[in-house]
């Protein structure tokens, strides 16, 4: 194996591609890990074509094992730049047969079903004309909305509880056929690209015994953007709550019951559930309208009462048993209100306070309240369910290392929050040329930014990003960790045209950011961003030649999950919330130099790092990012952006 990859390697040149440093190296630790069946993590820096480096070693595993390979990823677009790599390595390398699958999650398709019995309902409906192309198959999957779609209008239409084999539409879906494709026998499929959230709702599957997603064999996995990994197993693991859903879930039970027993006396247990869960909702709602300032927020829930959720709890018990006994042939169907009765169980007790390994907030991600619960530690889950030992697992992305003089320190952070066992494999450092190429501005003139002067904040920060965009004449992303921060911003642009030269762009609302992007490139303008601009964004050359920090990215301490981190640290600050603010700023500073002749600048606006502000993770930002040229003075910032024709003369 390890000949072979020498072998690959040397052939590069005359198959069309360049040998970059680290990547050949990084194949080799992979494929020593592989071979000897042992975890590893590796950081590869930005440059490094880290998606050959693992692709190489996996499609030589695979046609040695016979082995599927499972990889996973953050996000649909990196699964598909993934599924693109693999088909040109593959094909260069020889392999002419690599049999693939990029699998997604329900929600991004289309569901014909619902879109049938939509047009049937209402036949008047806003969502006529989408339903329409849809039951044309011009529309499979949300990717295929160019112009994006929102997420309160798609969830109309997107695949929700799916009927499977018993669907009228199986044969022309998109969803049916991807998920067949995920449990075909090893022998059968090569390579499995999925994001995240399905290798874990897999793992979870696994582990419960239930019907899994993706094939029971024994499998090759590899995780990409491993430093997202913690986010996703949380989210895959919490479990959500709207009244209206909880009333779907109550119907599906009693319906299902009643066929079977004819037991009328189900109806009115139901809604006695149904009046408590109301109930419940109504102070959720209250305690939203008191404390959430945005619809992310998410709150503390108040106590219950006045609500006996303890024969809430047992009637809910006696419908869980009822199921566990039910002999149907729609047996899915009962495993999957067999699933959702067990998780209202499981919230009714959190909210009893029975239950103390969960956390629980609300928000309204749809503008609907809701109810989430989430496990408090999750490195136990990963550490049985995934890093276990029944084959290799590889975790790999650009940021999963802090400061440090060892490589179990450097990896520290990621280790604990994931629960991870197995080997450290040295960094591959970004061969890209900062020193030269880059510099680093930090603004010492916007005062901190405290809520209740917030404005004060925003206008100076304002007057910095138009001055910034100005001497870039424009080419620059802007990214935001608040939401209210980027519309405030973006409204002020709007009504002070007079002030700059450059088009002013907005993110989209929805999964697909394409269209955005090429917008911002014709028009060599300002893009102002948050959420998933801050990683995959890819802008090579000119184009972009700015990246703006609003504000150092440190998470909300109010948040629940961040709040039980901290209480389990003796220094919440320097052993949570740094180390998480600095992932997600390498994150987004990585956007910036993407080519080994890309130049540009890297503006933070955030005087807390400047060195008046004598802030104890000053250093730890400095040594943890690339930029070796750091300037507080604008007029040097200046000097270099015209030294090296980073601003255009025509």
């Amino acid at each position: 194996m390890v000949n072979a990859i020498f072998r690959i390697y040397d052939r590069f040149p005359r198959i069309g591609l360049r040998e970059r440093i680290g990547q050949q190296e990084m194949s080799l630790d992979i494929a020593d890990a592989y071979i000897h069946g042992r975890n590893a993590m590796i950081e590869a820096g930005v440059g490094i074509g880290k998606s050959f480096g693992y692709l190489i070693p996996s499609l030589l595993m695979n046609q040695m094992s016979q082995q599927p390979v499972i990889i996973a990823t953050s996000s649909i677009q990196l699964s598909e730049q993934i599924h693109k790599d693999l088909r040109v390595i593959g094909s260069r390398m020889g392999f002419t047969t690599v049999r693939s699958v990029v699998g997604k999650g329900m929600g991004q398709y289309a569901c014909r079903s619902r879109v049938a019995e939509l047009l049937k309902t209402d036949p008047d409906s806003s969502l006529t004309v989408l339903a329409q192309r849809i039951l044309n198959f011009e529309i499979d999957e949300r990717a295929d909305i160019k112009s994006g779609i929102s997420d309160a209008e798609w969830s109309n239409v997107a695949v929700n509880d799916c009927q499977f084999e018993r669907c009228h539409h199986k044969n022309g879906c998109l969803f049916y056929d991807m998920r067949a494709k995920l449990n075909a026998k090893a022998h059968e499929i090569d390579f499995i690209i999925v994001n995240q959230d399905l290798l874990i709702r897999d793992l979870m599957k696994k582990k419960e015994g239930t019907r899994s997603i993706i094939s029971e064999q024994p499998a090759l996995i590899v995780i990409d953007e491993a430093h997202n990994l913690e986010v996703k197993v949380r989210d895959a693991r919490t479990l959500e709550f709207t009244y209206r859903g909880i009333c779907r879930i109550l119907d599906t039970t009693v319906q299902l019951l009643t066929k079977q027993s004819g037991d009328k006396s189900l109806f009115s247990q139901s809604n006695f559930i149904k009046k408590c869960f109301e109930r419940i909702f109504k102070q959720v709602n209250a305690d939203l309208l008191h404390h959430a300032k945005q619809d992310s927020d998410r709150i503390k829930v108040s106590e219950i009462k006045g609500i006996p959720l303890n024969q809430v709890s047992n009637d809910l018990k006696d419908l869980s048993l009822r199921l566990s006994i039910l002999t149907s042939r729609h047996e899915r169907e009962i495993d999957d209100a067999f699933e959702a009765t067990n998780g209202l169980i499981t919230l009714i007790n959190v909210l009893a306070e029975i239950e103390d390994n969960y956390l629980i907030w609300a928000s309204t991600p749809l503008r609907v309240a809701t109810i989430s619960i989430c496990p408090k530690d999750i490195s136990q889950f990963l550490k049985y369910a995934l890093f276990n030992g029944k084959a290799p697992v590889i975790l790999t992305s650009a940021t999963l290392c802090q400061g440090g003089e060892t490589l179990e320190e450097q990896y520290s952070y990621m280790t604990q929050s994931l629960g991870y066992k197995g080997d450290f494999l040295d960094r591959k450092s970004s061969p890209f040329d900062y020193t030269n190429h880059a510099m680093m501005y930090i603004s010492n003139k916007v005062p901190y930014y405290h809520h209740d002067q917030r404005e004060n904040y925003l206008e100076a920060a304002y007057k910095e990003l138009v001055q910034l965009c100005n001497l870039t004449q424009g080419r620059t992303i802007v990214l935001f960790s608040a939401k209210e921060d980027m519309k405030y911003i973006h409204k002020k642009l709007i009504s002070r045209t007079n002030e700059y030269t450059w088009a002013v762009h907005v993110q989209k609302e929805g999964s697909s950011q394409d269209s955005v992007i090429t917008e911002f490139r014709k028009s060599n303008g300002v893009l102002l961003s948050t959420g998933v601009f801050w990683e995959g964004v890819n802008i090579e050359g000119p184009d972009l030649s700015q990246v703006i920090i609003f504000r150092l990215p440190f998470p909300v301490p109010s948040d629940p999950i961040y709040e039980y981190k901290a209480s389990v640290t003796k220094n919440p600050f320097m052993e949570v919330f740094v180390p998480d603010m600095l992932l997600r700023l390498r994150q987004g500073t990585g956007r910036l130099i993407r080519s080994e002749t890309d130049l540009g600048i890297l503006s933070i606006l955030d005087s807390r790092l400047s060195a008046a502000a004598k802030k104890s993770y000053r250093e730890q930002v400095l040594d943890t990012l690339p930029f070796k040229e750091v300037t507080e003075d604008f007029s040097i910032l200046e000097k270099f952006v015209q030294t090296k024709g980073i601003r255009r003369t025509d």
